[in-house]
């Protein structure tokens, strides 16, 4: 059966929503299209119409869930007394570690982007270029000019306690990099 222009539309940003989510639980190469496409409810056969490549659908994809999440940042920063506060509180917690698919992608796909094409890599780099202007304009707010460092000191900081808090067993251990990372990025911004 052919489907409308509009449908094919439709199935095409279900495919980007689910791989978006998919790719961040398993990796890139974590899961095959057939069960990626069945998750989105539609047949292999449907991927080669829609995307030249599983490549080009793990750029699509990391661009969703690195546009999804500089927005949950931007929605987070409510408090115009400490703004970056809210941000540091959601992503440097305990709940957030344990968000498998809708979690940070830069933690979660990170080191796979190192492995892959120009296409994933330009992905993450405007994502990241994204979070570091956000983190830019709320330290601004509180803040002297020391903005570009001070962003990327605290993105670094955030990504690799939320990281390491994932790879260990121990909760303990697993709290107090995400608790030592949230004093650390509260005393960069104040510096």
């Amino acid at each position: 059966m052919r489907v409308s222009r509009v449908q094919a539309e439709e199935n095409r940003q279900t495919v980007i929503n689910v791989a978006s989510r998919l790719f961040r639980e398993h990796g890139f190469d974590g899961i095959g299209l057939k069960d990626l496409m069945e998750a989105a409810g539609l047949t292999q056969g449907a991927f080669y119409k829609q995307f030249a490549s599983k490549e080009d659908l793990a750029a699509l994809a990391a661009s969703r869930a690195l546009e999804n999440a500089s927005c949950r940042w931007t929605a987070a920063a409510t408090d115009p007394q400490d703004p970056l506060g809210p941000v540091i509180s959601f992503y440097l917690s305990a709940g957030h570690r344990e968000e498998k698919s809708d979690g940070c992608p830069i933690v979660a796909l990170g080191s796979d982007a190192a492995r892959h094409g120009a296409a994933v890599k330009a992905s993450f780099e405007a994502g990241i270029r994204t979070h570091l202007d956000i983190l830019e304009r709320l330290i601004s707010e509180t803040q002297g000019e020391e903005f570009k460092s001070k962003a990327m000191a605290i993105l670094s900081l955030m990504v690799g306690a939320l990281t390491l808090s994932r790879v260990v067993n121990d909760p303990g251990l697993a709290q107090a990099f995400l608790d030592t990372a949230a004093a650390q990025v509260r005393n960069i911004a104040a510096a």
